[in-house]
């Protein structure tokens, strides 16, 4: 696994990064008006969240979004566990805008407008899971399977 990032995947990072821990050091300072509307939207996609209590449940969601956008930032933080870490943010918020009603316009993949502000975080995903493929597929062939890879 590579210790450094590769120059071109710098920008991906640092621009994810900065948006999510942003984010993540808003969230710190939620009210409990807030915290009770985050929670309850995610606890209507994700049910098990609801046992919950909302500012418990924000100021853990605030603590993950600083720790996935710092990974993303710190150079020393391999690309692969960076992406790794941001894959999973981004499939919840995904997962938010495609399992939350009224996210989507009716029968289709496309937003409705409530739905515009979760939909463009596809793209974290999209960079969550291109650092991923690009060092597992960076790796050195093992023996075995150096025949089936081209």
């Amino acid at each position: 696994m590579r210790l450094f990032p590769k120059a071109h995947q710098l920008p991906a990072r640092l621009s994810a990064g900065m948006v999510i821990l942003n984010s993540g050091l808003d969230m710190a300072g939620a009210d409990s008006e807030t915290a009770a509307g985050l929670h309850g939207m995610a606890s209507g996609t994700y049910p098990f969240l609801g046992k919950h209590d909302p500012v418990a449940f924000v100021k853990l969601l605030s603590k993950a979004e600083i720790a996935v956008g710092a990974a993303l930032l710190v150079p020393v933080v391999p690309s692969a566990v960076a992406g790794a870490a941001l894959t999973a943010f981004a499939g919840g918020l995904v997962g938010l805008y495609l399992r939350t009603p009224g996210m989507r316009r009716e029968g289709s993949l496309r937003p409705s407008q409530q739905g515009i502000g979760l939909v463009k975080d596809v793209w974290l995903l999209g960079i969550g899971l291109g650092l991923v493929v690009e060092e597992l597929l960076d790796r050195p062939a093992r023996r075995g399977i150096s025949a089936f890879v081209s």
